[in-house]
């Protein structure tokens, strides 16, 4: 983050007939290769969005990469038009930022409901995240994940039923660089607390390190964190900027999860020069490519420091460079984004 920052008789019979044959093609699996039959079931039973073989996939079983924006609703939530614009620019997924009301307002069930079913209305793939986690441990108003995880129980009724459709992204760069170590088990307990209050959706969870992950904990701990989810429908977030200024920290990072067979994306990322460094987009975007890892650009509109805003003052006819290059450029959304099929 860089900010202050959707005849009648014989169709019936067919159908009946078209169902009785697919019951009995996956029961006659089942004789004569038990393995493959599973795997047939878990392909048919998967709730929405899901994790497979370190891929995020669709419920009907096909490969979903993001891409896609930022979108800071929280602090702008007039502006829903944003997600129309985005999405006519080629996006596939915006990420929408929320409040749990620790640090900002709190966006209501019926606000969240609003976002989701915009959303859906303009064929989005949506992530949900809470903000107010934002830098933990150094960040002296930063809330908690264990708050964040009770903002999302508390959203039950709005989410349970839309897992096609939404990714539940538990809290932002939930721990900033002061013992960033203490990440791993206030994350895998944020996660239990999900799953025992009946969550099926693809949580996503973000590095420490100010999402960054500069000193290698998610790296290090992601199979343990993934482990603890018994639904295995966990993906891991990293958010590239200034950290990563060169093309072997890039690559390195990416592939240490491809080899590992877990799943990631690139949940922010920024290119343009700050007082930071100057962050290696273009190697960013063609990793992701290659690779077919999501990821998601910091941000459509409304940074206090407006470097990182892809459209100036949420006008999608006045693109930035910045915006140029996420949207148009090599690699960019235009050129790489597919919609998904739900």
């Amino acid at each position: 983050m860089r900010t202050t920052r959707s005849t009648t008789r014989k169709r019936h019979a067919t159908r009946l007939l078209a169902g009785l044959a697919a019951l009995l093609g996956v029961a006659l699996l089942g004789v004569l290769c038990p393995a493959a039959a599973q795997a047939e079931e878990s392909r048919v039973l998967a709730t929405g969005l899901h994790i497979r073989d370190g891929r995020l996939l669709e419920g009907n079983g096909n490969d979903f990469v993001m891409r896609g924006v930022n979108h800071a609703h929280t602090w702008y939530p007039g502006e829903t038009q944003s997600l129309a614009d985005v999405k006519a620019l080629g996006a596939n997924t915006v990420r929408v930022v929320l409040s749990d009301g620790h640090r900002w307002t709190e966006n209501s069930a019926a606000d969240v409901a609003n976002v989701v079913a915009q959303c859906k209305a303009n064929r989005l793939i949506c992530v949900l995240e809470v903000h107010d986690t934002t830098g933990y441990g150094e960040e002296a108003a930063a809330g908690t994940l264990d708050h964040a995880a009770d903002y999302w129980i508390g959203l039950k009724d709005v989410l349970a039923g839309e897992e096609n459709y939404i990714i539940v992204n538990i809290g932002n760069e939930p721990w900033g660089n002061t013992n960033p170590a203490g990440w791993t088990d206030p994350t895998i307990a944020a996660v239990k607390k999900l799953r025992n209050a009946g969550f099926e959706h693809t949580i996503m969870v973000d590095a420490p390190n100010w999402g960054q992950d500069w000193q290698g904990v998610m790296r290090a701990n992601a199979r343990s964190v993934y482990d603890a989810d018994t639904t295995g429908n966990l993906i891991f977030s990293i958010h590239m900027y200034s950290v990563y200024d060169t093309a072997q920290e890039i690559t390195d990072y990416l592939n240490a999860f491809v080899d590992a067979g877990l799943p990631l994306l690139i949940g922010e990322f920024g290119g343009p020069a700050d007082q930071w460094g100057d962050p290696d987009e273009d190697t960013m975007m063609a990793a992701a490519q290659q690779l077919k890892l999501g990821y998601l650009a910091w941000s459509w509109s409304g940074n206090t420091d407006p470097i990182l805003d892809l459209a100036t003052d949420f006008d999608p006819s006045r693109l930035s460079s910045w915006g140029q290059r996420i949207f148009n450029g090599a690699n960019g959304i235009a050129q790489t984004s597919k919609e998904a099929t739900i």
